[in-house]
């Protein structure tokens, strides 16, 4: 038993250093739906959050309460009102709102306040700080629909933000603003969040929804199994993004994706769309390699990219040590000329450090990866994983099925 234990913890802790590394000091904004809470979900996650900050990550937690304060309009005998995915707050609605915030605030906090019970981690509670860090102002009247209380964020305190962060706390935001003379407004969680992010600028965005992923492939009529893509570029999904008719429901493709790009948009690296109904998927999705929900990234033009014929002569550079060693075949430059458009490329500071070639063969919807190589000074950088997941994503847009090394 002891020695299967180790054989398995072995491996996966060594798997796993490097990520805690890589993510200590970093700032994560998360925001978790009141769905995730109503399913019973906070515990859990309030763990998983305790164990992620107590390796050293600073973390701003947004919470919805769309379930919540339906159920309270409906005791008060009223039905929800949206228009455009938009709710409606009305005065009732409102007084829904700030009741459903109060009690969701306190269970928030009451399950941070509990630690790691039964584990050398009981002690550790996490401390918690609340503050009025946004400034909100009024959607007001859309296409002649008066939303009332239904507001927008119109700034963010990052500076007081920060140094909560920088005192070790956990910042806990409501969906919640109030205008400079005081008039309080209902939020969206998702807007709170990206807002909060993109101020920030926060190196990861992670929403955990009620829905698995982003699917940009059709499910095939024999097949149950339609695999979320686990990595979108943002070209890419700025492109579906337009394809769609504008989300109403949160379990429309676009409803978190288009926050998710808009927070790329503005500096954060990353953006994270994750199901709440798997146990434990933040962590999963943090330190795992391939994760568990989709990522949206940031990936800039220059340094991953299609090639062109200018980039021959890196190519031939980089690829030629490889090939004399045998490592790879032999390609002579008319070769690599006549099929550069099937290469891709990564630079650093102008100067290729990697790149890999996609051959289709449409009529078996097969792909052949040839060429991948990564200079000895990059590797060891993720350099190589960046290649091969857009060679994977280069193989999904030409409808390729499988790609073979």
């Amino acid at each position: 038993m002891s020695t299967v234990f180790n054989f398995t913890f072995v491996p996966w802790f060594r798997s796993v250093a490097p990520y805690i590394h890589k993510f200590r000091h970093q700032t994560f904004v998360v925001g978790i739906t009141g769905e995730a809470i109503a399913a019973g979900k906070l515990q859990g996650i309030v763990q998983d959050l305790a164990l992620i900050q107590a390796m050293g990550v600073k973390i701003v937690l947004v919470h919805g309460f769309r379930p919540q304060v339906n159920e309270q309009l409906r005791l008060k005998g009223q039905e929800p009102a949206y228009y455009n995915g938009v709710r409606i707050t009305d005065s009732v609605a409102l007084d829904c709102a700030q009741e459903a915030a109060g009690q969701l605030r306190y269970e928030i906090e009451a399950a941070f306040s509990q630690g790691l019970p039964n584990t050398p981690m009981a002690g550790a509670r996490v401390r918690v700080m609340s503050g009025n860090f946004l400034t909100a102002r009024p959607v007001g009247i859309v296409n002649g629909v008066d939303f009332m209380h239904s507001g927008l964020v119109r700034k963010v305190d990052g500076e007081g933000i920060q140094r909560a962060l920088n005192s070790e706390a956990m910042v806990l935001l409501s969906p919640f603003g109030f205008s400079p003379t005081g008039e309080a407004f209902n939020l969206s969680m998702e807007e709170v969040a990206t807002r909060v992010a993109s101020e920030l600028k926060a190196d990861k965005l992670l929403f955990l929804t009620e829905v698995p992923g982003v699917r940009t492939r059709p499910q095939e009529p024999e097949s149950e199994d339609n695999p979320i893509d686990t990595e979108l570029p943002l070209a890419q999904a700025r492109k579906l993004l337009a394809q769609l008719p504008p989300p109403q429901l949160p379990t429309d493709t676009g409803f978190y994706l288009q926050h998710c790009v808009r927070a790329c948009e503005h500096g954060v690296e990353r953006s994270h769309i994750l199901p709440f109904a798997v146990d434990g998927a933040l962590l999963l999705e943090i330190y795992v390699h391939d994760g568990i929900g989709t990522m949206v990234i940031d990936e800039k033009l220059e340094e991953l990219r299609e090639a062109t014929i200018d980039d021959v002569g890196g190519i031939i550079q980089l690829i030629e040590p490889f090939e004399n060693d045998g490592t790879l075949v032999k390609r002579d430059r008319t070769e690599i000329e006549s099929d550069i458009a099937s290469y891709t490329v990564i630079e650093h500071d102008g100067v290729i450090f990697g790149c890999a070639a996609l051959h289709p063969y449409p009529e078996a919807r097969t792909g052949e990866m040839a060429a991948v190589t990564v200079s000895p000074k990059a590797q060891g950088t993720g350099d190589g994983e960046k290649l091969l997941k857009r060679i994977e994503q280069r193989a999904r847009e030409q409808g390729l099925s499988r790609c073979l090394f």
